[in-house]
Protein backbone atom coordinates (compact mmCIF):
# COMPACT_ATOMS: atom_id res chain seq x y z
CA UNK A 1 0.00 0.00 0.00
CA UNK A 2 0.87 3.55 -0.63
CA UNK A 3 -0.47 6.71 1.52
CA UNK A 4 2.00 8.97 -0.61
CA UNK A 5 -0.33 9.99 -3.19
CA UNK A 6 -3.08 11.28 -0.81
CA UNK A 7 -1.68 15.11 -0.46
CA UNK A 8 -1.88 14.79 -4.76
CA UNK A 9 -5.05 13.56 -5.03
CA UNK A 10 -6.18 16.44 -2.53
CA UNK A 11 -4.99 18.81 -4.75
CA UNK A 12 -5.86 17.82 -7.89
CA UNK A 13 -9.51 17.41 -6.36
CA UNK A 14 -9.36 20.90 -4.95
CA UNK A 15 -8.03 22.78 -8.11
CA UNK A 16 -10.64 20.98 -10.34
CA UNK A 17 -12.97 22.25 -8.15
CA UNK A 18 -12.15 26.01 -7.42
CA UNK A 19 -11.51 26.40 -11.35
CA UNK A 20 -14.54 24.98 -12.36
CA UNK A 21 -16.62 27.59 -13.89
CA UNK A 22 -20.13 26.07 -12.95
CA UNK A 23 -18.91 26.03 -9.28
CA UNK A 24 -17.34 29.34 -9.62
CA UNK A 25 -21.11 30.93 -10.79
CA UNK A 26 -23.21 29.04 -8.05
CA UNK A 27 -20.84 29.66 -5.06
CA UNK A 28 -17.71 32.22 -6.15
CA UNK A 29 -14.61 31.57 -4.42
CA UNK A 30 -15.99 29.49 -1.12
CA UNK A 31 -14.25 26.33 -2.20
CA UNK A 32 -12.12 25.47 0.43
CA UNK A 33 -9.69 22.76 1.42
CA UNK A 34 -9.93 24.12 4.97
CA UNK A 35 -13.12 25.61 6.22
CA UNK A 36 -12.19 29.04 7.68
CA UNK A 37 -13.21 29.86 11.96
CA UNK A 38 -16.89 31.26 12.56
CA UNK A 39 -20.29 30.88 10.94
CA UNK A 40 -20.59 31.20 7.13
CA UNK A 41 -22.96 32.63 5.08
CA UNK A 42 -24.32 31.85 1.94
CA UNK A 43 -23.08 28.50 0.11
CA UNK A 44 -19.81 27.03 -0.09
CA UNK A 45 -18.03 23.66 -1.03
CA UNK A 46 -15.79 21.72 1.98
CA UNK A 47 -13.26 18.77 1.25
CA UNK A 48 -13.60 16.82 4.01
CA UNK A 49 -12.62 13.35 5.21
CA UNK A 50 -11.05 10.17 3.76
CA UNK A 51 -10.48 6.71 4.18
CA UNK A 52 -7.90 5.13 2.64
CA UNK A 53 -7.41 1.27 1.62
CA UNK A 54 -4.44 -0.90 0.24
CA UNK A 55 -5.13 -0.73 -3.57
CA UNK A 56 -1.92 -2.51 -4.78
CA UNK A 57 -1.43 -5.38 -7.24
CA UNK A 58 1.36 -7.33 -8.54
CA UNK A 59 2.67 -4.10 -10.81
CA UNK A 60 2.13 -1.00 -8.52
CA UNK A 61 1.69 -0.01 -5.20
CA UNK A 62 -1.99 1.50 -5.07
CA UNK A 63 -4.54 2.86 -3.10
CA UNK A 64 -8.54 3.50 -3.03
CA UNK A 65 -9.48 6.64 -1.28
CA UNK A 66 -12.83 7.20 -0.59
CA UNK A 67 -13.03 11.21 0.20
CA UNK A 68 -15.82 13.06 1.15
CA UNK A 69 -16.86 16.74 -0.72
CA UNK A 70 -19.68 18.87 1.49
CA UNK A 71 -22.11 21.38 0.09
CA UNK A 72 -23.44 23.13 2.58
CA UNK A 73 -25.45 26.51 2.98
CA UNK A 74 -27.60 29.02 4.96
CA UNK A 75 -30.34 29.17 2.82
CA UNK A 76 -33.50 27.52 2.95
CA UNK A 77 -33.90 24.31 1.18
CA UNK A 78 -31.84 22.26 -0.52
CA UNK A 79 -33.05 23.59 -3.83
CA UNK A 80 -28.91 26.08 -4.19
CA UNK A 81 -27.10 23.03 -2.40
CA UNK A 82 -28.31 19.80 -5.11
CA UNK A 83 -27.88 22.40 -7.48
CA UNK A 84 -24.22 22.94 -6.50
CA UNK A 85 -23.82 18.98 -5.39
CA UNK A 86 -24.64 18.06 -8.94
CA UNK A 87 -21.91 20.53 -10.16
CA UNK A 88 -19.73 18.81 -7.57
CA UNK A 89 -20.11 15.84 -9.01
CA UNK A 90 -20.40 16.54 -13.06
CA UNK A 91 -16.50 17.40 -12.39
CA UNK A 92 -15.24 14.56 -10.25
CA UNK A 93 -17.29 11.72 -11.77
CA UNK A 94 -14.76 10.06 -14.64
CA UNK A 95 -12.42 13.10 -13.75
CA UNK A 96 -8.59 12.68 -15.78
CA UNK A 97 -6.89 14.40 -12.69
CA UNK A 98 -3.27 14.82 -13.40
CA UNK A 99 -1.34 14.48 -10.26
CA UNK A 100 1.89 15.81 -8.88
CA UNK A 101 2.65 12.31 -7.74
CA UNK A 102 1.74 8.91 -8.79
CA UNK A 103 -1.74 8.42 -10.80
CA UNK A 104 -5.58 8.91 -10.82
CA UNK A 105 -6.75 5.08 -12.42
CA UNK A 106 -10.47 6.30 -12.10
CA UNK A 107 -13.23 8.56 -9.66
CA UNK A 108 -16.39 7.19 -9.08
CA UNK A 109 -20.00 8.71 -7.31
CA UNK A 110 -20.44 6.84 -4.42
CA UNK A 111 -23.27 7.82 -2.16
CA UNK A 112 -24.43 11.13 -0.77
CA UNK A 113 -26.41 12.16 1.84
CA UNK A 114 -28.35 15.32 2.59
CA UNK A 115 -29.53 16.44 5.93
CA UNK A 116 -31.04 19.55 7.89
CA UNK A 117 -28.43 20.90 10.39
CA UNK A 118 -31.28 22.56 13.01
CA UNK A 119 -28.68 23.78 15.65
CA UNK A 120 -27.18 26.34 12.80
CA UNK A 121 -30.09 26.27 10.54
CA UNK A 122 -28.31 24.88 7.38
CA UNK A 123 -28.65 22.50 4.97
CA UNK A 124 -25.68 19.72 3.92
CA UNK A 125 -25.06 17.41 1.35
CA UNK A 126 -22.20 15.00 2.37
CA UNK A 127 -21.01 13.19 -1.22
CA UNK A 128 -19.00 10.36 -0.96
CA UNK A 129 -16.29 9.50 -4.12
CA UNK A 130 -14.01 6.93 -4.64
CA UNK A 131 -10.36 6.97 -6.83
CA UNK A 132 -8.47 4.29 -7.25
CA UNK A 133 -4.33 5.58 -7.38
CA UNK A 134 -1.51 4.27 -8.29
CA UNK A 135 2.10 5.26 -7.17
Amino acid sequence: MSYGVTAALQTAVYQALAADPVISRLVGAAVYDAVPPGTLAGTYVSLGPEDVQDASDKTAGGARHDFVVSVVTSEAGFSQAKEVAAAVSDVLCGADLGLSRGRLVGIWFLKAQARRVEKVNQRRIDITFRARVED
